[in-house]
């Protein structure tokens, strides 16, 4: 009769064997030990988060929830109307909101640095937010402020509706793959709303979501109202 495996040996089992040092530790068995310790994580393993290592990556987060290493994932729901959403979109790190990429209906020249104030298409808020970014008529912006922010010193480009295309950040929550359709709420979201989209780049938990809806198509999941 075999004897069953030690949790360290699953975890091992699981792991790519590549004793490659980038994790911060010399082998995969080190590396190991360091989850079960909690003094490391699995995003620290970049392999993991290949698609030829998905498998593996989730029988790693069973072990360790089973150990109570990592908590069990939250139910993460939009608060306007109660859909279910894969995970939070946070922004990038030292950024001041996750990155929307817009598609404006203007023909107004907009420059890097300035402040605009507009609509997302199919969203009731209106928005400001300052470009960091201009490429073939797609700006990317940081959100700065809510619809109420208006003061004499608050300068501004109105631009009207735009079609908000895609999102970049740092994903709190369930990590999808590369080409899923997803539901995510935006952070910096004022009605903390679910969004749907394809993720299209993904390196750790930084992702790069693109077909933006705020339509879901799903029965919303109540909780108890």
């Amino acid at each position: 009769m075999m004897e069953k495996r030690s949790v360290k040996e699953e975890i091992i089992s699981s792991l790519p064997g590549f004793n490659c040092g980038i994790c911060g530790y010399a082998r995969c068995d080190e590396f190991a030990g360091a989850l079960i310790r909690g003094h490391a994580k699995l995003e620290d393993c970049r392999f993991l988060y290949q698609e030829i290592f998905t498998k593996n990556l989730e029988e790693l987060q069973r072990l360790l929830k089973e150990e109570k290493i990592i908590p069990e994932e939250k139910v993460i729901t939009g608060l306007l109307d109660d859909y279910e959403a894969d995970f939070i979109l946070k922004p990038l790190p030292s950024e001041s909101s996750c990155r929307e990429i817009l598609y404006p209906f203007t023909n107004e020249e907009l420059n890097i640095g300035e402040v605009i104030r507009y609509r997302p298409l199919g969203c009731p808020i209106t928005h400001f937010a300052k470009i960091i970014d201009e490429n073939h008529g797609l700006i990317t912006v940081h959100i700065v402020g809510p619809c109420h922010r208006l003061d004499k010193d608050f300068e501004f480009k109105e631009i009207g509706i735009c079609l908000v295309s895609g999102f970049e950040g740092i994903i709190e929550g369930r990590l999808p793959s590369v080409g899923e359709t997803v539901r995510f709420i935006p952070h910096h979201c004022m009605m903390q709303k679910v969004h749907s989209g394809v993720i299209v780049q993904l390196e750790g938990e930084r992702a790069l979501i693109e077909g933006i809806d705020l339509k879901v198509w799903a029965p919303p999941i109540k909780l108890g109202r």
